[in-house]
């Protein structure tokens, strides 16, 4: 037993040897770590694999020892107190063991002829002292341990050089950290020193933006005063030529400083008008001579003669007067659905109502525009040639054509007696989102999904200007009643106001916090309505430049809104299938359910009495 005790300390104090390295702790370093969720996964890498395979090989090993550990107490104590071990027996195992037949031969040979002889007997000889029995088994038990030793040492070995490969990998770890941390606040001074610096220039921008949109106006203003300057110098001349030779030709003049020189025969019955009133104009203050006239053409320089004239923007809008007249809008209150008409087959995407007639055309996304009458809805008139879905669509002022927009980038001009399409216009890159007739009937204006809108002249079929200057998709617009001005609307959260005579932005509107949907104005031209994609709708005084109303009809989108005709009802058409009405002068806000869709377009008739609204799914409810 003390024997066995020795060795048995010996190899646990190798192990103990063997498995001994230094870990340095670093529990005084400064250095803050991010704490690691306890179920995050950790995987060794390929090179720990043989180290993975040898701990679970000895952990194996050890179980296994312990359950032949327990086996071999208990066998032990059952031999030793119980059947202990004969003499004979013991020296048989132990030949056998050592592989020495011939000597077993003549062990048992000779040990059964004394025992038959009766020299002497199994209880003379005695049985095996333990202590022989239990040093075999601590001998077996030892040739384990050392076994153990071994595995154990390999994987203290393996563990130590992961170990270090580990912390190498730490340390770098953290002076990378350390870098990376050191980069961070330097990127975050320059930030903050770029954002004061930007904050220094930010009111000098606001003023130079400023001084741009006041020069802007006063250059349109100026344009305008010379060309006013110039007609009335021609006058002038002609006045003091016709004084001075005595004598008075009536001769066809054109108003100096236009870029148009119309030829006989082409021009519509708008231009005619402005030629006979501008003639009339000349002659009433004296003619000049026709040399005159034709050198002041010459200087002018015209490019495109079958040019359509932009009218004087300083005429009298009727619509002043028709306002006044209908003091009796729709009462949301008592507003009942009359009627559903299913029209198209897929969504009803924009209406128009005919300028002196009861007769409305919708535009689908089937490709299709209908023209049906009210209130029956008998079709009148279907028009094909789009090749993509119906965005936009209005009357011309004289009701016998139609203008449609398309999501296959054209605009379209269809006639009503030749019962087709009579002119295309191609040059957006994208989407065309809305289109709109000028009040004189000569010049139509589009939005496009590529940020533009352009005005084009229906007489010479092609493009006056591109208005340039939104910074996402133009989603709407259209021309204020008998007048040069143009509003669009865009995704870009804001509303512009353009001159359509030359291109340029006169003012912009900063105010909604979504992508603005859609932007109309009341007839008398003053106030502007406006509604976005969070369903919010806000009113502007044109004159003051400021929002005077905001209301929130959301939170679903609002795709369109429009005014009645005597500005005092606001109808919004609302994408959560319903159709908000408000009364200005009450501030009452109400909701028309009947469609089994979004609401995409609204309209009111001439006279307010009726409401109508188009939706996603195929039809048009009519509210009286």
């Amino acid at each position: 037993m003390i024997g066995w005790n020795s060795s048995h300390a010996s190899a646990v104090s190798d192990l103990t040897k063997s498995a001994e390295f230094t870990i340095t702790d670093d529990s005084k370093d400064d250095y803050q770590y991010e704490e690691v969720p306890a179920d995050d996964e950790f995987s060794l890498q390929e090179d720990d694999e043989d180290l993975s395979k040898a701990l679970q090989t000895v952990q194996e090993q050890a179980e296994d020892a312990q359950i032949l550990a327990l086996r071999s107490v208990l066998t032990s104590e059952k031999s030793v107190s119980e059947v202990p071990e004969a003499m004979d027996d013991f020296f048989c195992n132990f030949l056998v063991r050592l592989g020495m037949s011939r000597t077993l031969d003549c062990f048992q040979t000779e040990w059964y002829e004394l025992v038959q002889r009766g020299v002497f007997t199994a209880k003379d000889i005695g049985l095996v002292p333990t202590v022989y029995t239990r040093n075999q088994q601590l001998e077996a038990e030892n040739m384990c341990l050392r076994k153990d030793l071994e595995n154990y040492k390999l994987a203290a070995n393996k563990a130590k050089e992961a170990f270090l490969k580990i912390q190498k990998e730490r340390d770098f770890h953290r002076m990378h950290h350390k870098r990376v941390v050191q980069e961070k606040n330097s990127l975050i001074c320059d930030i903050k020193r770029l954002k004061a610096h930007y904050a220094s220039y930010e009111p000098v921008l606001k003023q130079l933006t400023e001084k741009y949109q006041t020069t802007l106006r006063q250059k349109m203003l100026t344009s305008l005063e010379r060309d006013r300057a110039v007609g009335q110098v021609t006058g002038l001349q002609a006045t003091l030529q016709n004084l001075e030779s005595g004598c008075a030709i009536q001769i066809p003049v054109t108003k100096a400083g236009h870029e148009c020189q119309r030829k006989k025969g082409l021009e519509g019955p708008t231009q005619k008008a402005l030629q006979e009133a501008r003639q009339q104009k000349i002659l009433d203050a004296g003619s000049s001579s026709y040399d005159q006239v034709k050198d002041a053409e010459k200087k002018i320089g015209k490019r495109y003669p079958k040019d359509s004239e932009f009218p004087v923007d300083m005429q009298v809008n009727p619509y002043l007067v028709c306002a006044e007249e209908y003091t009796q809008p729709l009462k949301t209150g008592q507003c009942k659905l009359r009627n559903i008409l299913k029209v198209h087959d897929l969504a009803v995407n924009c209406l128009a109502l005919h300028p002196q007639k009861d007769i409305v055309v919708t535009g689908s996304d089937d490709h299709l525009w209908k023209m049906w009458a009210l209130p029956d809805g008998n079709i009148i008139m279907t028009g094909e040639g789009h090749t993509d879905w119906l965005s936009g669509c209005c009357f011309h002022p004289s009701g016998t054509q139609l203008v449609t927009s398309s999501g296959d980038t054209t605009v379209r001009i269809w006639d009503f007696s030749k019962r087709g399409c009579i002119l295309t216009f191609e040059g957006h890159a994208h989407t065309v989102w809305d289109c709109s007739w000028h009040s004189c009937g000569d010049f139509v204006a589009s939005a496009s999904m590529d940020n533009t809108s352009k005005i084009w002249d229906v007489n010479s079929e092609r493009c006056r200007c591109t208005m340039c200057g939104h910074k996402d998709s133009v989603t709407s617009i259209e021309f204020l009643p008998f007048s040069n001005t143009v509003l669009t609307s865009s995704a870009d959260k804001t509303l512009s106001l353009w001159d359509a005579r030359t291109g340029l932005r006169v003012y912009t509107f900063y105010g909604h916090l979504h992508s603005c949907n859609y932007a109309t104005f009341n007839k008398k031209g003053d106030t502007i309505a406006s509604c976005d994609s969070s369903g919010v709708m806000k009113l502007w005084d044109i004159r003051k430049s400021v929002p005077v109303l905001s209301i929130d009809a959301g939170p679903h989108p609002a795709n369109q809104v429009i005014f009645d005709r005597s500005g005092r009802t606001v109808a919004l058409a609302s994408s959560d299938g319903s159709v908000k009405v408000l009364q200005l002068e009450f501030g009452q806000l109400s909701s028309l359910r009947g469609h089994g869709g979004e609401v995409r377009s609204v309209l009111f008739d001439h006279k307010a009495e009726q409401l109508l609204s188009g939706a996603a799914d195929g039809t048009v409810c009519l509210w009286t």
